[in-house]
């Protein structure tokens, strides 16, 4: 199955003013964020991207057009089912005064459980994510076979989620997974599991172009423990 590189946008303006953005609409790139942006066309440029993905916040679709630009041909597809996770009335609050909050202690140690105020449940959050990226490779691999690679630019939390589920790791975990703003995290599904190939990544991607026989260069590194991502 597919190679997804997952793309966390770049750093926004409410990173920066330390606020809860959410779905809150008008957040886009501060200035680090669009150099960060600038900078992935050259990050990815060894990938054959068949296509991109993109939850509908601005923040994400400008982390995304510099490599659009760059690819003129590369199809866009937004998908709401990446969205960010719906804060509800915690929508635009600042952190610091939600760090106050009784549920705040939930969702950092127990969120399996969180349901947010006017919102939704962190639960809810990671199923729809997860049921869109099983959509999109079964989409992709029917459409440009099972060696593709395709990217998808969404927010933290939805990130974390779905490298979560691709580890096994159960949800009240996921928390301890970190993905920087415009980090790269990259997937490879199989047959019988998915591989965590990449996590968090801010280099380069070369490494993971196909080779001609069809293999990466971190499928090498990782048959020396017991079978690497392309496997069974």
């Amino acid at each position: 199955m597919p190679t997804l590189i997952l793309v966390r946008h770049g750093r926004s303006t409410a990173n920066t003013s330390g606020l809860l953005a959410g779905r809150t609409p008008g957040v886009t790139l501060d200035e680090r964020g669009a150099a960060q942006a600038a900078a992935l066309p050259g990050r990815l440029a060894d990938l054959p991207l068949v296509a991109a993905v993109s939850s509908p916040l601005e923040r994400c679709l400008e982390t995304l057009r510099p490599l659009l630009d760059a690819r003129p041909g590369l199809p866009l597809h937004v998908e709401n089912r990446v969205n960010e996770c719906d804060y509800g009335d915690w929508s635009g609050r600042k952190l610091a005064e939600l760090n106050d909050e009784p549920l705040m202690e939930v969702v950092q140690q127990h969120p399996s459980a969180a349901a947010f105020p006017g919102g939704e449940s962190m639960r809810a959050m990671q199923a729809r994510a997860v049921d869109a990226v099983r959509d999109w490779n079964a989409r992709i691999e029917a459409e440009h076979g099972p060696e593709a690679v395709y990217a998808m630019c969404s927010h933290g939390d939805i990130i974390k989620s779905l490298v979560a589920e691709a580890l096994g790791l159960h949800f009240d975990l996921f928390q301890r997974i970190s993905v920087e703003p415009c980090s790269l995290t990259a997937i490879r599904w199989t047959r019988l599991r998915p591989y965590l190939v990449r996590l968090g990544d801010t280099g380069h991607f070369g490494g993971l172009a196909p080779r001609a026989d069809g293999g990466t260069a971190a499928d090498d590194r990782d048959a020396a423990v017991g079978g690497g991502a392309g496997g069974a």
